[in-house]
């Protein structure tokens, strides 16, 4: 044992779910890694903010396999690695300048929120397309400021058509504050979500394990 007090090293993800916006079921669903199996998330959801990311998400026609990329802060400053699961590179650098090649590539840009559930589980919440606008409207004007303190809630989703295509986003609003009770409860998680994610923005892109995708360049889609 030596002098020098090192924080743990979390390898581990500590997310339960990696959930994302389904625009046709006007619902939320993840993979489920244990059954091998994707399980829907119906409306309403209820969760508290604690840090929000940008990364690449997508499918490659190329090589018949999943588009992924490290998730950054700091989208005009910090770099991507876009990757497909078979491992070749699509991509490296500000999103503003491989832009046109991850697109070219069948990834697309998709916000990444990590939040806390009024159950006490933690969880990310992936958006793109029109659902990250809606978002950004959402916490738009100083609203962003109320993340830390009240729990936002979903419990419907507002129908949009562009050309021949129907999709819908998710609606947002403020729910109550945090209890005192509660704020314990998301601070412990926003702590052992900070323990994993000190260690993992010093690292370069890990080799993230792949989940069923359809086939085809879905991304495009506004939704």
């Amino acid at each position: 044992m030596g002098f020098l007090n090192r924080p743990e090293q979390k390898s581990t993800n500590p997310t339960s779910k990696f959930m994302e916006w389904k625009s046709n079921n006007k619902s939320f669903s993840y993979y489920d890694k244990e059954n091998k199996q994707k399980v829907e998330v119906k409306l309403p959801l209820t969760f508290l903010v604690l840090e929000e990311y940008h990364t690449i998400k997508g499918f490659s026609d190329a090589d018949q396999t999943g588009i992924y990329a490290n998730e950054i802060l700091q989208i005009s400053a910090e770099e991507f690695e876009v990757k497909t699961f078979k491992g070749r590179m699509i991509a490296k650098g500000v999103y503003a300048d491989i832009k046109q090649s991850v697109n070219a590539g069948g990834g697309n840009y998709h916000k990444s929120i990590y939040a806390v559930t009024k159950e006490g589980d933690l969880i990310n919440i992936c958006f793109k397309g029109a659902a990250v606008s809606k978002w950004s409207k959402f916490t738009e004007k100083g609203a962003w400021k109320r993340l830390k303190d009240e729990w936002v809630t979903i419990e419907d989703a507002e129908d949009h058509q562009k050309g021949m295509v129907a999709y819908s986003t998710p609606n947002f609003k403020f729910n109550t504050s945090l209890t005192d009770y509660e704020f314990k409860i998301v601070e412990a998680k926003a702590k052992e979500l900070e323990g994993y994610m000190d260690g993992y923005l010093t690292k370069e892109t890990s080799v993230k394990e792949e989940e069923p995708v359809l086939a085809g360049n879905l991304e495009n889609l506004p939704f």
